[in-house]
């Protein structure tokens, strides 16, 4: 005698939901990436209600499903991830003239920062503590690169970028690369965090210039994380404080809920 086959759960989603409306805002959460991953068959309401575990019956419980498929798109986006693939690069001739500014707040209120007083802050677990001045940093391996910066809200520009590796700056200060997270600072409020393997990437640039020109205030001065291989609110701007961490540190736009991966 053979044993029955175990029941399937079956999804709940209650008839008063709007399917369509949900299931949009399931796919916003979904990069391009997951969907190659996971096959269209599984970008519906039922396939992602049974790969998150949720019953879609009431608000709450929507609230509940969207976060999980986010915190989904991280994990799958992670996966994904090769270290060693470059974004493209593009010649001088390419450059978007001018470059945009973006923000959540207008031109006229970046923040200035005095150069001459800054010390970047280092903290967390890395060896050496001790806080950066402008002509110190400026004094690092110089790199620069030529990429697309890909903002969420649906435009890209191509930008200059010079400074030193990433890389390069956590191996000085003595980091543990092994940790989870790397997270920043900012002077205008903003904050970010990143994991490890991008900030290891050979094209994570912790940027002193735009341009050939010391980094202007609307771009970040005086210093911009910039990562080709993240999407734009990824980059923070105005970096004051650097730390190292295996607490997830989260992120201005991220604890709002956006991806926190934000692979581009």
């Amino acid at each position: 005698m053979t044993s029955p086959k175990p029941r399937r759960k079956e999804t709940t989603i209650a008839p008063g939901i709007d399917r369509e409306s949900l299931l949009i805002d399931a796919r916003r959460e979904l990069d391009m990436p997951a969907r190659r991953l996971f096959g269209k068959q599984l970008v519906s309401l039922g396939g992602l209600a049974m790969l998150t575990g949720c019953s879609i019956s009431d608000n709450k419980s929507v609230e509940t499903f969207l976060s999980r498929v986010s915190r989904l798109n991280d994990g799958v986006q992670a996966w994904l991830y090769d270290p060693n693939r470059l974004a493209p690069t593009y010649t001088h001739a390419e450059l978007t003239r001018p470059f945009p500014f973006n923000a959540f707040y207008g031109v006229e209120d970046a923040p200035e920062v005095d150069g001459e007083d800054f010390r970047l802050k280092v903290s967390g677990l890395v060896a050496d503590k001790r806080a950066w001045s402008l002509p110190e940093l400026y004094a690092l391996p110089h790199a620069e690169q030529i990429t697309r910066h890909i903002c969420v809200e649906g435009w890209s520009a191509i930008g200059r970028w010079g400074g030193t590796p990433f890389s390069e700056f956590l191996k000085r200060v003595g980091a543990d690369t092994s940790a989870k997270y790397i997270g920043f600072k900012c002077a205008d409020d903003y904050y970010e965090s990143i994991d490890m393997a991008t900030a290891l990437h050979p094209q994570t640039l912790l940027t002193f210039t735009y341009d050939g020109e010391t980094l202007p205030t609307k771009y970040g001065f005086p210093m911009k994380l910039r990562m080709p291989t993240k999407l734009g609110y990824k980059n923070p701007k105005h970096v004051m404080e650097i730390f190292v961490t295996n607490t997830f540190p989260g992120g201005y736009w991220v604890d709002q809920g956006y991806n926190w991966f934000g692979g581009s």
